[in-house]
């Protein structure tokens, strides 16, 4: 995966083939991702997302990859999206990600969950595969 220039900060460069990169990298590719999501990007959501990618949302449902970047498209779905406590598991060709998100929508309306996302490696780069969020109750929090 060739980042664009807009987050070439933001994003190490895909590793040497066959090497398996590590936390930062993954911390990174989540980030740009989600970057993507709060900004409207819809190169890097396109370029992210595997034509397969499926969310399940905290209240179960099922977003298609079309279905998301049509909500993404439809106006702001997201306000902010912060990252904390990030776990990484990974092997050559697949990656899981789990982490506490703060999540912020524009009616100002904010959510805390776990978020789990799948990676795969594939011929453009590491693409996300699948998303799930689980709200954490504020009397977990």
């Amino acid at each position: 995966m060739a980042p664009d220039p807009s987050m070439a900060d933001a994003l190490p460069p895909d590793p040497v083939s066959g090497a398996v990169p590590g936390e930062a990298f993954f911390r990174a590719l989540e980030q740009a991702r989600t970057r993507a999501l709060v900004e409207r990007d819809l190169a890097a959501f396109e370029r992210l997302h595997a034509p397969q990618y499926q969310l399940v949302t905290p209240a179960g449902k099922v977003f298609t990859r079309q279905a998301y970047l049509d909500a993404i498209v439809a106006g702001p779905f997201y306000a902010a999206w912060d990252i904390d406590a990030l776990s990484v598991r990974v092997s050559a060709q697949m990656a899981a990600l789990r982490y506490l998100a703060r999540l912020e929508f524009p009616s100002g309306r904010t959510l805390r969950c776990w978020h789990t996302d799948i990676y795969e490696r594939g011929v453009p780069g590491w693409q996300a595969v699948w998303s799930q969020a689980t709200e954490v109750p504020a009397a977990c929090a």
